[in-house]
């Protein structure tokens, strides 16, 4: 009986009609690309290149998921008699590019067509389109049904909008998919969402029921090996890698969840504690952009818990809403904004990047903490994200661009399409607020009301100026005073903005000093570049 890494060695031969792509987030049995098969004459091809894993830099987990999920799929493929054309990344030939493997494939297999489910990345679908044109291969490029909403229903939605505003989006969802809705058509409780109730922080130290993890198998270990060997120097510990690779445990990951946080996920969902990583979090969302779940299992899942009275509304319809409401809210956006939409910078912001982003080493106890996970799990839920490593390059004036490559290369679940918007639209409020009406800006006030971050940190979030001023609050004011003609006019800002129309010169001067000489010792350098 041949091992794994056996199976995936050896390769079809012989001419083949139809050549089907399968790329490293399209894992779904259910695709398109497999609806009329033919398991004698078609084939599938699957290609792991060092292009996907240092176009940014990745973080060794998510390159050890995207292989191990990749490689588990493939195997699964074969077992039930698909012909799989594998390329592993150390394959003596590969040539390192998704395209040089296409070429290989079509000069092997001559087959009469390539088809493959629209990538979720601009980048890959141009190369792709490119090639095959360049080359003369015919090309079919399927729909993605994954989604809950295809790219013209999103369209015809946004047509003659003159804002996006997630919260109405979210609402037709609701109604089009019959989701958490009464027969008489309302919202089920009366309520389109429940964010009010959903605001808590803790008292005192939480204990979350541990999330289900999974040890690595003899595939996942050949890529941890192959991964540490390729990118030594790649960011991240491999060390905590526990991830589901296959959709068997994503579907496992599932029922965790539901049985053991989502009813408490609601309530404390924005809330931080000091070595609590994932608390009442899903960390469903790799799985999700994997394809190893579907949305559709994911919405019905929570809403039989609420059925069964195992789960709160608040907490149900709060998951739901990220599911079939902001998730698909943000691939919307992604298309329909186009390939130039990640070179938008609104704010005119050209900081760079801090380099305690990469490796978490920072007196700020809340950035410490929250990238220091990001490290050690390449995973942070989303008030981390927006609230604490996003907040701060907002206000700190980093280039948007910087901070949507780093979220994308440091992050388990990133994938372009939902990166993108997620960064430089909602964090960074680089795109003229396409996808925000507001800038996501905070000061160390907001996080010392979330967590305990602050109660072992040396610097003050009550305090703008002086040695022990906290760098999130000395940026927020000058943040504020940096924008204050363009924010003047949103009414969203309107509060904020009656504050800084209030203070002198000198509170000005002082802050704006204060926070040039904070980002001067962080390494950000000037805003205006």
């Amino acid at each position: 009986m041949s091992s794994p890494s056996e199976t995936l060695r050896a390769t079809v031969s012989g001419a083949v009609d139809r050549l089907v792509v399968v790329l490293g987030d399209q894992l779904d049995r259910n695709s398109p690309v497999f609806d009329d098969f033919d398991k004698h004459r078609d084939a599938v091809v699957m290609m792991e290149v060092a292009e996907e894993a240092t176009h940014v830099p990745s973080h060794k987990q998510r390159t050890v998921l995207f292989l191990s999920a990749m490689r588990h799929f493939a195997l699964d493929l074969i077992d039930v008699g698909y012909r799989v054309r594998y390329v592993k990344l150390d394959a003596t030939r590969n040539t390192g590019t998704l395209t040089g493997e296409l070429a290989r494939a079509v000069s092997v297999l001559t087959p009469s067509q390539l088809a493959l489910v629209v990538p979720g990345e601009h980048r890959v679908l141009r190369a792709i389109r490119s090639w095959a044109e360049g080359e003369g291969v015919a090309l079919s490029i399927l729909s993605d049904p994954h989604f809950l909403t295809d790219r013209e229903t999103f369209q015809s939605w946004a047509d003659g909008r003159k804002e996006l505003v997630m919260e109405y989006f979210y609402r037709e969802q609701r109604k089009r998919l019959d989701v958490l809705m009464t027969k008489g058509g309302k919202p089920e409780g009366g309520a389109w969402n429940y964010d009010k109730k959903n605001r808590e922080s803790f008292d005192a130290a939480p204990r979350p029921p541990a999330p289900k993890r999974f040890a690595p198998d003899a595939v996942t270990k050949e890529v941890l090996a192959v991964v540490e060997s390729h990118y030594p120097r790649a960011y991240g510990e491999v060390t905590s890698f526990g991830w589901a690779v296959t959709r068997r445990q994503a579907k496992r990951a599932l029922r965790d969840f539901v049985s053991n946080r989502l009813v408490r996920f609601g309530p404390v969902q924005d809330a931080m504690w000091v070595d609590e990583p994932f608390l009442y979090h899903s960390l469903l969302s790799p799985y999700l952009n994997l394809k190893l779940l579907d949305p559709r299992e994911v919405v019905e899942a929570a809403i039989e818990a609420y059925e069964a009275g195992d789960a709160p509304l608040q907490s149900v319809e709060g998951f739901v809403r990220q599911i079939i409401g902001w998730r698909e809210f943000i691939r919307g956006v992604y298309w329909m904004e186009g390939s130039s939409y990640g070179e938008r910078n609104t704010l005119e912001q050209h900081g760079e990047l801090p380099e305690f982003y990469w490796h978490g080493e920072t007196e700020m106890r809340c950035l410490a903490e929250s990238l220091g996970q990001v490290v050690t799990h390449a995973y942070g839920h989303h008030i981390q994200r927006l609230m604490v490593t996003g907040n701060f390059a907002l206000i700190a004036g980093v280039h948007p661009r910087a901070v949507s490559d780093w979220y994308l290369a440091m992050y388990v679940d990133a994938v372009d399409w939902v990166t993108l918007p997620n960064t430089l639209g909602m964090v960074m409020h680089a795109d003229g607020g396409v996808v925000g009406t507001k800038p996501y800006a905070a000061s160390g006030r907001y996080i010392q009301r979330m967590s305990n971050y602050c109660a072992s940190c040396r610097f003050d979030p009550g305090k703008r100026t002086g040695k022990d001023a906290c760098p999130f609050t000395t940026f927020y004011w000058d943040f504020l005073i940096r924008n204050q003609r363009r924010f003047a006019k949103n009414r969203r800002m309107a509060m904020m903005m009656k504050h800084v129309e209030r203070m002198d010169t000198a509170e000005r001067g002082a802050i704006g000093r204060h926070a040039e000489a904070r980002r001067d010792e962080l390494g950000i350098g000037s805003v205006a570049g």
